[in-house]
């Protein structure tokens, strides 16, 4: 297991995770409201990459990767 630390290397390591290999994937978030931590984490059994924060900021950049996945997981590109 990978922990990341910065935001922009785990989106984009992530993304090309999703895009190696769809089917496998899968896409975990954690928070902890004791510690006011956010974790998340995407794997697909062989590679497994994580990011903590307990920046509240990025919340925004979690939606925005979410909804980047969810138009890749929508399109019919194959």
């Amino acid at each position: 297991m990978t922990f990341l630390t910065s935001w922009e290397e785990f989106s984009k390591a992530a993304e090309r995770l999703y895009l190696n290999d769809p089917m496998k994937c899968r896409f975990v978030t954690k928070y902890r409201h004791c510690d006011g931590k956010l974790e998340v984490k995407i794997t697909d059994d062989a590679v497994c990459l994580q990011y903590r924060t307990e920046h509240a900021q990025d919340v925004k950049k979690l939606e925005k990767l979410t909804n980047q996945l969810m138009r890749h997981m929508a399109s019919k590109e194959k």
